[in-house]
């Protein structure tokens, strides 16, 4: 598990972290989410041992990091912009790592090259920035390491290389239990993968939460009443985050079970009825709505 407690961490006069005390469990995926700005990267980095905090702790498998070659061994961190010698070819990134991770797996990964297509004697300053992610993701995905940091990793991939990065992943956490933990600032990006979901805003941790718990509490429902007065006596029923009507329709966003929920239509008339899953962008508009903030602009621009 990777713990952080208390962490700050400033640059000059900016501070890019402040009291930020964060856990993420062994074998899910946990996404990181925020704006530009928030402070992902740093986090990623101070976990990476990369950089030192100013103040609190950071313990992976409740081990420090920084100035500790056994624990960095079990972590792997993907920059956003990926770093590599100059003049490197992959075949040549293959021995350096093979020398650095004891647990890389050479064979894995000239079949992956070869599976993305990617030629082992050409230099990598020549690839595309989609091809030295593909690269970066294959290199760590080798090492063998518990733990994959990722930083904005999937910007600059195609649909389908997006797809198979996810397989990637979801392939070793099944294996040998993966922990990939993704920095993002698109909710849309993490979806369909992550398992966990913190929220960083201006160098805070602003919500941290299981995402299927958060979907199994709350509910979308788009309705038709046959009359007002129908309408009028189920929403007072429901313990509705927001209610949006467009001529006769009804969007509804409701906390509650399902069965909770449809019982409050029991005895109502209704021309259209259905409830619908919540995307990962809504759960977190109605989430940070309640606690205040308007995720619309700290997410979505």
């Amino acid at each position: 598990m990777i713990k952080t407690a208390d962490l700050c961490k400033s640059f000059d006069d900016i501070q890019a972290l402040k009291d930020l005390t964060l856990n993420i469990k062994e074998a899910q995926v946990f996404g990181l989410v925020g704006t530009n700005g928030a402070g992902k990267s740093t986090l990623l980095r101070l976990i990476s041992g990369v950089l030192k905090p100013d103040s609190g702790h950071i313990t992976v498998d409740e081990e420090a990091v920084y100035d500790n070659p056994a624990v960095k061994s079990r972590l792997f961190f993907i920059a956003d912009e990926p770093y590599f010698f100059p003049n490197a070819n992959a075949a040549e990134l293959k021995n350096y790592y093979s020398a650095v991770y004891a647990g890389f797996d050479g064979a894995r990964f000239d079949r992956l090259l070869n599976e993305f297509g990617l030629d082992p004697k050409r230099a990598v300053s020549g690839y595309s920035k989609g091809m030295k992610k593909q690269l970066a993701v294959i290199c760590g995905i080798c090492t063998g390491t518990k733990y994959l940091l990722c930083d904005e990793t999937f910007d600059g991939l195609d649909p389908m290389m997006r797809q198979a990065v996810k397989s990637l992943f979801a392939n070793d956490m099944y294996e040998r239990g993966l922990t990939p933990v993704i920095a993002s600032h698109n909710l849309r990006e993490l979806e369909d993968i992550c398992d966990h979901v913190g929220l960083l805003h201006k160098g805070g941790l602003l919500l941290s939460e299981d995402l299927e718990s958060m979907k199994l509490g709350i509910r979308k429902l788009q309705c038709v009443f046959e009359s007002d007065e129908d309408a009028a006596k189920v929403l007072p029923r429901l313990q509705t985050v927001s209610t949006e009507q467009r001529g006769r329709l009804y969007t509804i966003v409701a906390k509650g079970e399902e069965e909770e929920i449809a019982a409050c239509f029991a005895d109502v008339n209704t021309v259209f009825f259905e409830m619908l899953p919540l995307t990962l962008e809504e759960i977190f508009i109605c989430e940070t709505e309640v606690a205040g903030y308007d995720i619309k602009k700290l997410i979505l621009g």
